[in-house]
């Protein structure tokens, strides 16, 4: 059985269709970071010094881990951009 087939037939179960919509969007948020501080040309450890925070916080995020919004605030304001959050 494909990955695809297995996910699709798994997202007919709400539980994991529910889990599945939250990982994703955690999935979203790290390669959105990851993206912004690549195209800023700096490296973890310089952006968590423009951020004030550490560079293990930067990883942290870029793999997933839940963030605050103040946290990720702060990182965007680091590198000259805003944050945005769309409820679609």
């Amino acid at each position: 059985m494909k990955i695809d087939d297995l996910i699709k037939e798994e997202l007919k179960d709400p539980e994991f269709a529910e889990a599945y919509e939250k990982e994703g969007e955690k999935l979203q948020t790290a390669i959105s970071l990851y993206r912004a501080r690549e195209e800023a040309g700096l490296t973890q450890a310089e952006l968590a010094e423009k951020a004030h925070t550490t560079q293990a916080t930067i990883a942290r995020i870029e793999r997933g881990d839940n963030v605050s919004f103040d946290k990720l605030s702060e990182i965007a304001h680091a590198m000259g951009k805003k944050l945005k959050v769309e409820f679609l």
